[in-house]
C-alpha cells in the first residue's frame, strides 16, 4: 500500500493560508489539506436532473380530425350566383329549377384535365353549330383525398376548373350563362350551360 505524504509545518501554515481567503465549493467538502472525506458521511452532490427526451411528433398530431376544411376562397356555387343574369330571365329562373330539359349533355367525370379541355370544346362548338341553346356538363364532384400539408386541396378539379375554362377563349365567346344543375340533373356535380345563338 502507498504510504500518503503528510504536509511539513511549512506547507500547512501556507496552506491555511490560502484556505482562509476561498470559499468551498461543496458546503461538505473538506478545507484542510490533511482532512480526508468521511466515508459514512459522503459529500452532498445536488440531485441530476432527469434526461429530457424527444419523442418523434407530427405538426398538428393533437389537433381534432375535422370532417370539413376551411376554404377562405368562395365555392363555385357562390361565385356562380353573384354573376350577373344576362339571359332571359324567366327562362333563366326555369332553367335553375331544372324544368328546361337540356339539349346535349357531355360527362368529363373520371377525364384528366388535358383530356377534358379539348373535350368540352368541341362539344360546346358543336351544340352551337346544331343551334342548340341549354347542355349540360357533367363533372363529377371529386373524391375527397388526403391532405396532410399546411396548403388545403380543394376538392373536385375539374369541377372547379370547366367554370373557368367556360370564361375563356374560344368558349367565352360561345358561352351565354352558366349555372349549378338542378338536383335532378346532377346538382353541385354538373353545369347548365347556356350558349349564345348562331350569328
Amino acid at each position: 500500500m502507498r504510504r500518503r505524504r503528510l504536509l511539513s509545518a511549512e506547507d500547512r501554515d501556507l496552506w491555511e493560508k490560502v484556505a482562509a481567503t476561498t470559499q468551498a465549493m461543496h458546503r461538505h467538502a473538506p478545507i484542510s489539506a490533511e482532512t480526508e472525506p468521511d466515508p459514512a458521511h459522503p459529500p452532498h452532490h445536488p440531485p441530476k436532473k432527469p434526461r429530457f427526451e424527444m419523442k418523434d411528433f407530427r405538426v398538428g398530431q393533437q389537433a381534432p380530425e375535422l370532417a370539413w376544411r376551411l376554404d377562405l376562397a368562395p365555392s363555385i356555387s357562390d361565385q356562380l350566383h353573384r354573376q350577373p343574369i344576362v339571359m332571359d330571365r324567366k327562362t333563366h329562373r326555369e332553367m335553375s329549377r331544372g324544368k328546361l330539359e337540356p339539349e346535349a349533355r357531355i360527362d368529363l367525370h373520371g377525364m384528366t384535365l388535358s383530356q377534358a379541355h379539348p373535350e368540352l370544346t368541341h362539344f360546346l362548338l358543336s351544340a352551337q353549330d346544331r343551334g342548340c341553346r341549354l347542355v349540360l356538363v357533367i363533372t363529377g364532384k371529386g373524391k375527397r383525398g388526403l391532405d396532410d400539408g399546411p396548403i388545403p386541396q380543394r376538392q373536385g378539379v375539374l369541377r372547379h376548373q370547366v367554370p373557368q375554362w367556360l370564361r375563356l377563349p374560344p368558349l367565352g365567346a360561345v358561352v351565354m350563362q352558366v349555372t349549378e344543375a338542378h338536383l335532378k340533373h346532377g346538382g353541385s356535380g354538373a353545369y347548365y350551360v347556356y350558349l349564345r345563338r348562331m350569328r
